[in-house]
């Protein structure tokens, strides 16, 4: 189970888990509001016993004095007994209605653990792990030159011409090795533009999270100033709050860089970062999209892929195959800015009065996968993660002679599964 502790967590995963926290954490407190509310009605039913009690004895007492008829003290004993047992009935009901109450947080656990990425059932409880916050070597941040970052060369790339890129099976395309499993696999080789390895790679899927190269894509080409800024709105934290989306931790009112929002939307998945950078750039979420849709027509890809939200939230139109994930990647890789941004470990956001040391945020595929042996280096990437696709993620990297190779995968049944799947690519069809 050493895969599945907390550390080994998705960004997204983190956030998934975070916001379970957060709901269990307001149902205690509802809880605790109802049986302290309970707890009060129970302190004062005694005290209500005794004032029924002298009520009805001291009603007896007037009519006996009015010349009524007075209840002999069977009658009288009789009502006091079933006044009495009324009020136990009633605190009995309470004590019950407590258990249940109480028995609610288990059920929403069921609830949401029913609903939990793969995988996670396991994680133990905790405070939210934290984004990689410790420097490192050659840390990205917003305030160096050039952002700090070593941008990888643009690789050599086959395209179709007129700004379209493709990638054809060959009488060598083979099927993936057999520890691969997810159910989506493409692998490609950039120079010659064969596909070296695929399993339903044209099928349609949700891309998930992978969604954000292209977001990161339409706005590099619309860009023109990274120190320009822009100032999160409530819409776009409402937005990513109620579509469980996985965020940098932008608040209202927070005034932030453009290049802040590009490595924002993909280094932690950033919903606030995505709608602040497609809000930037095309005035509004939906215009961004109708950007988006358009260059996915100039690529070529329009047969297959269509996109509804910059983010990667499931829609039933929201839509392309890995093959064509693997394009738009191809087509990011061709611009500098994209191939920064997709190859960064970790960047520090600019200093805002809401975070003054700025937000340290760090790529968890790349962070997972430097160590592996995949006969060279992954150079960039992106994840993702939907109930509908299960974890995915495209990625780039380059075998030991420098040749570039794009593989491109949905449908793993964990975040560390996914990674394992790209290693076993990688080693096995780099040269």
């Amino acid at each position: 189970m050493a895969e599945y502790n907390r550390e080994n967590l998705s960004e997204e995963e983190l956030e998934w888990q975070r916001r379970r926290r957060e709901r269990v954490q307001r149902m205690k407190l509802e809880k605790e509001k109802e049986i302290q509310k309970q707890r009060m009605i129970k302190r004062a039913m005694p005290v209500a016993a005794i004032v029924l009690v002298i009520g009805i004895v001291s009603g007896v007492a007037l009519s006996g004095r009015a010349g009524e008829k007075t209840p002999d003290s069977k009658t009288v004993e009789e009502n006091i007994t079933a006044k009495a047992e009324d009020l136990k009935n009633r605190e009995n009901g309470l004590e019950a209605s407590g258990e249940q109450i109480a028995g609610n947080e288990e059920i929403e656990a069921v609830k949401t653990e029913g609903n939990m990425p793969e995988g996670m059932a396991s994680v133990s409880q905790g405070e939210p792990d934290s984004q990689e916050v410790a420097a490192t070597p050659g840390q990205i941040t917003a305030n160096s030159a050039a952002t700090g970052t070593t941008v990888s060369a643009a690789p050599n790339i086959v395209t179709a011409g007129n700004g379209k890129y493709e990638a054809h099976t060959t009488d060598a395309t083979t099927a993936p090795p057999g520890e691969v499993e997810s159910t989506n696999v493409v692998f490609i080789d950039l120079e010659s533009g064969d596909v070296l390895a695929q399993r339903g790679y044209k099928e349609v899927v949700n891309p998930a999270s992978m969604t954000k190269v292209l977001t990161l894509l339409v706005a590099a080409e619309h860009v023109t100033d990274l120190d320009d800024t822009f100032t999160i709105t409530i819409d776009i934290t409402d937005y990513s709050y109620v579509n469980d989306c996985s965020n940098v931790g932008f608040e209202v009112g927070e005034t932030v860089t453009v290049r802040d929002l590009l490595y924002g939307t993909i280094l932690p998945s950033g919903g606030d970062a995505a709608v602040g950078l497609a809000t930037y750039v095309a005035g509004s979420h939906e215009a961004f999209v109708e950007m988006m849709n358009d260059k996915l027509e100039e690529l070529g890809l329009s047969g297959t892929a269509h996109f509804t939200n910059c983010v990667g939230i499931y829609d039933k139109n929201h839509h392309c195959s890995v093959y064509d994930m693997a394009m738009i990647m191809e087509a990011a890789l061709a611009n500098d800015l994209c191939r920064e941004v997709l190859g960064a470990r970790t960047y520090t956001t600019s200093s805002t009065a809401q975070h003054p040391e700025g937000i340290t945020i760090s790529n968890w595929f790349i962070r997972r996968i430097e160590d592996k042996d995949t006969g060279g280096e992954i150079l960039g990437a992106k994840t993702g993660y939907v109930n509908e696709s299960g974890s995915c993620a495209v990625s780039y990297g380059v075998d030991a002679s420098g040749k570039g190779y794009v593989c491109a995968t949905t449908g793993a049944h964990s975040s560390w599964r996914c990674i394992y799947d790209h290693v076993a690519l990688y080693k096995t069809y780099s040269e």
